[in-house]
């Protein structure tokens, strides 16, 4: 089973920018589909973005222009550089398989205060 591992987020003022990456362990992470998710406070977890094996993206339209799904296939990293934070930007960020997911990790916290 792979082993997910969140880190990257924390406080930041509206318009800022953070860097959130996702450490998979085992060798099918660069076979795979990734993705990012959010659980903003009181919702459902949302699919933020995906990147196939071979690195085509798609965002969902909140924000599309504003971050960039990104992975290290050599690292077993996957990354997410968010920009022009804004406040409903304030989650819990996983990453994950889009379909079929493996075990949830921790997730990382991400404030955007205004």
């Amino acid at each position: 089973q792979v082993q997910l591992v969140e880190s990257g987020g924390g406080l930041v003022q509206a318009g800022g920018s953070l860097r959130l990456s996702c450490a998979a362990s085992g060798s099918a992470f660069r076979i795979v589909s990734m993705a990012w998710y959010r659980q903003p406070p009181g919702k459902q977890r949302e699919l933020v973005a995906t990147i196939t094996s071979a690195g085509t993206t798609n965002y969902a339209d909140s924000v599309k222009g504003r971050c960039t799904i990104s992975r290290d296939n050599a690292k077993n990293t996957l990354y997410l550089q968010m920009n022009s934070l804004k406040p409903e930007d304030t989650a819990v960020y996983y990453c994950n398989r889009p379909t079929i997911q493996w075990s949830w990790g921790q997730g990382t916290q991400v404030t955007v205060s205004s």
